[in-house]
């Protein structure tokens, strides 16, 4: 059954008023692990490089790469599905089809549509007090919390509506500067984006060389 996924209450609030979004920041107060708990990379040097493993993604855009963080201590089975469809190359040519500034960029449907997913069974929510802030990865799902299956999403801004209702799957540690610079969409089409940018290539670190 086709469905549309989406970042809900607040993906509808912030297609309304997106800058209501940029104040705030997302779920409860716990500490992350240490790689995913430095700040987001703008690109600037001294930024701590990102560790070579399987946990470690690296995207590339139009733009440059953003390197992103995993965390399987947070969400194991959906962090597991991700990296299933990544190294299947899944994510290649996918494009960001929901961009809404101050807000999110929302990615991961083959069909650019945002009802589209994987042939991968759709996964358990796996909520937790994990706070949505700029640069932190979550899964999309649709009004049903076990829908999350491909798509996924980056915050430009925190956005605390968010939190304890999305699973939080990792963290851009590099290359914000980049998130940036993705095309943002028509806020009174809720973020829909014309001729979008799109993912060129994404893989494990482990994998990139």
């Amino acid at each position: 059954m086709t469905r549309m996924l989406v970042v809900l209450a607040a993906l509808m609030l912030a297609a309304c008023n997106p800058t209501s979004q940029s104040p705030t920041s997302d779920s409860g107060a716990k500490s992350p692990a240490p790689a995913a708990s430095q700040a987001p990379d703008d690109g600037k040097a001294g930024a701590t490089p990102a560790t070579a493993d399987d946990n470690t993604v690296i995207l590339e855009t139009k733009d440059g790469q953003i390197v992103i963080q995993l965390r399987p201590d947070l969400a194991p089975h959906h962090v597991a599905q991700l990296k299933t469809l990544i190294k299947r190359k899944f994510y290649d040519g996918v494009v960001f089809h929901r961009v809404i500034g101050g807000f999110m960029a929302q990615t991961g449907d083959p069909t650019g549509t945002g009802t589209g997913g994987s042939d991968l069974p759709d996964i358990k929510a796996e909520f937790g007090p994990e706070p949505f802030e700029r640069g932190v990865v979550g899964m999309a799902r649709s009004s049903d919390p076990d829908s999350a299956n491909s798509q996924f999403f980056i915050m430009f801004d925190a956005a605390p509506s968010l939190n304890g209702k999305y699973t939080v799957v990792g963290k851009v540690i590099k290359g914000m500067d980049v998130v940036d610079k993705i095309k943002k969409g028509d806020a009174a089409a809720n973020g829909m984006v014309e001729n979008p940018d799109r993912i060129v290539k994404m893989r494990l670190q482990s994998d990139a060389g």
